[in-house]
């Protein structure tokens, strides 16, 4: 089961990445972009939702809180990524540099991992509200996702042990 549950979630996270890497980026007015990435945030919100519900039937809870954690996670950061480099496409002033797909995903990762180690920063007030508002969601990805995730799969468990 171990086996199968790494092989899918490598899978699923190599598709993401290959959709990141192709699927066209178009440069976003400041509000479609906004909006666009609040509706991208909510969809991943109901796939995490979904995950739990999956969570309560499988007979494998923990491997399904590591692979939800790590697709809710990964897809988290590529929808800001993807804001991003969209952003930078539209306003390339609005980061201390051009963003390609890579730097934007670059960024993502240092923004939610908070290190920033400074090399890109966001310089418009557009750019500055996006990663303001990755910086909020990250708290709720690391404090609220994570502990829903994990109480459902302890519910699982204990439900399957008695």
């Amino acid at each position: 089961m171990l086996s199968r549950v790494v092989v899918e979630t490598a899978l699923a996270l190599t598709g993401l990445l290959v959709l990141y890497a192709v699927v066209p980026l178009r440069g976003f007015g400041s509000v479609s972009a906004v909006l666009g990435l609040l509706g991208s945030v909510l969809g991943a919100g109901l796939m995490v939702a979904w995950q739990a519900r999956q969570l309560l039937r499988s007979p494998f809870p923990m491997l399904r809180v590591v692979r939800a954690l790590t697709m809710s996670v990964s897809l988290f950061l590529v929808l800001f990524a993807s804001s991003y480099a969209s952003e930078s496409l539209a306003g390339p002033g609005d980061f201390s540099q051009p963003l390609t797909r890579v730097d934007a995903l670059y960024f993502a990762i240092t923004v939610f991992t908070t290190v920033g180690f400074g090399d890109i920063t966001p310089v418009s007030e557009t750019a500055r509200i996006v990663v303001s508002v990755q910086m909020l969601l990250d708290l709720v990805v690391i404090g609220v996702v994570i502990k829903l995730l994990l109480g459902v799969a302890r519910k699982r468990l204990s439900e399957q042990e008695g």
